[in-house]
C-alpha cells in the first residue's frame, strides 16, 4: 500500500507568524499519525522561514512512524540529518530563496555530490530519495542514480498536477508512469509529492500503484481549515484506497 507522509511545514508557518508554539508542530505531527498517516515530512530551509532545527529534533524523539527530511545538501544539512538519522533523507535542488521545491535534479550534471552525499547518508542507515522531475529526466539516469547509492526517487508532480482534468492529461500521466517504470526497472522505489490533492491523488495511484509513498503538505492543511485534521487524514487515506487495485471500497 502507498504510504501518506503528511509535510507540516504549513502548521510550522502559521506558529512562526505569531510567535510562541502555537499551533504545537510536535502535538499537530503526532495528531495526523493518531488519524491514520504513516509518516511525517519537514522541509527546514536555512531562514528557519517554516520549520526550525529545534522541531525536527522534537519530531525524532516521539514519532513511532517514518521521518522524512526534505533538503538541498548544504553542509549544515546533511550535519542535522546525520545527527537526526530519519528513516528517510530527500534530497531536493532548490536553492534557499525559492518559496517551494520546483525543479528535480540534473542528476548528470551533479553526479558526483549525489555519489558523496548518498554514500555518507546511506552508511548511516538513512533511505535516499532524489527529488526528479519526469519532464527533464534522462531514461539512463535512472540506473546511474541507483548506482550512486540511492533508494528511491520522488517524482515532482506539479506538472501532473497542472494538466489534471486537461485535454492532455494522458500525455502527462504517460510520461509520469514511463518514469516510475524506468525507476523500478532501476531498482529503485518511488515516491511522489508536489500539489498533490483530493481531487488528482487517487488517479495518480491508478496509474502508478507501486508509488511507495506520497508527501503531501499544503492542500492537505488548507483541506483541515475547512474539515479538520482527522477527517482530511482519513479522506486522503481514502483517496489512495481508491487509487490502489483489488481493494475493496467499503470501508
Amino acid at each position: 500500500m502507498t504510504q501518506l507522509s503528511v509535510n507540516v511545514n504549513k502548521l510550522a508557518t502559521l506558529r512562526n507568524s505569531r510567535g510562541k508554539n502555537n499551533p504545537d508542530v510536535v502535538r499537530g505531527a503526532l495528531d495526523i499519525v493518531k488519524f491514520g498517516a504513516q509518516g511525517i515530512t519537514v522541509h527546514p530551509r536555512p531562514d528557519a522561514r517554516h520549520i526550525r532545527s529545534d522541531d525536527v529534533y522534537g519530531l525524532k524523539k516521539v514519532l513511532n512512524v517514518e521521518l522524512n527530511i526534505e533538503g538541498y545538501p548544504s553542509d549544515d544539512f546533511l550535519e542535522m540529518v546525520l545527527d537526526v538519522q530519519p528513516a528517510q533523507c530527500t534530497l531536493v535542488p532548490d536553492p534557499p530563496h525559492v518559496i517551494t521545491s520546483n525543479a528535480g535534479w540534473d542528476v548528470t550534471r551533479h553526479e558526483d555530490q549525489l555519489r558523496t552525499v548518498s554514500q555518507k547518508l546511506g552508511s548511516k542507515g538513512v533511505r535516499v530519495s532524489v527529488f526528479v522531475d519526469p519532464e527533464t529526466m534522462k531514461d539512463d539516469e535512472y540506473a546511474k542514480l541507483k548506482a550512486l547509492g540511492v533508494h528511491r526517487v520522488e517524482l515532482f508532480t506539479e506538472a501532473y498536477a497542472e494538466h489534471y482534468g486537461k485535454t492532455d492529461e494522458a500525455k502527462v500521466i504517460a510520461r509520469y508512469k514511463r518514469s516510475a517504470e524506468l525507476a523500478r526497472e532501476a531498482g529503485l522505489g518511488v515516491n511522489a509529492g508536489h500539489d498533490l490533492s483530493l481531487e488528482n491523488l487517487t488517479r495518480l495511484i491508478q496509474e502508478i500503484p507501486w508509488i511507495d509513498e506520497v508527501s503531501i503538505g499544503h492542500a492537505l492543511i488548507c483541506d483541515a481549515l475547512y474539515m479538520g485534521l482527522e477527517e482530511t487524514v482519513r479522506r486522503y487515506l481514502k483517496c489512495i484506497r481508491d487509487g490502489e487495485p483489488h481493494v475493496s471500497h467499503s470501508r
